[in-house]
């Protein structure tokens, strides 16, 4: 069965499959992960599409990195 990102429980370890969408359910788990001011923009949702596996932790360290390199 395919995973459900709308509903299914996310965490860190949770694989970013190749039905990858950026959900409430995805926000929601971001927000939570990166603070209040999470946000997508298209080179983030770009990468996180790019065909390179990685899990939601991966995600959320490297949304981290970005905003750190930005601040």
């Amino acid at each position: 069965m395919a995973f459900d990102w709308h509903s299914d429980p996310l965490s860190r370890g949770t694989p970013v499959t190749p039905g990858y969408k950026n959900t409430q359910n995805v926000r929601r788990f971001m927000r939570e992960q990166c603070g209040p001011t999470f946000k997508f923009n298209r080179p983030f949702m770009a990468w996180i599409l790019n065909g390179v596996p990685k899990t939601m932790g991966d995600v959320v360290d490297e949304w981290q990195r970005r905003e750190v390199t930005l601040a």
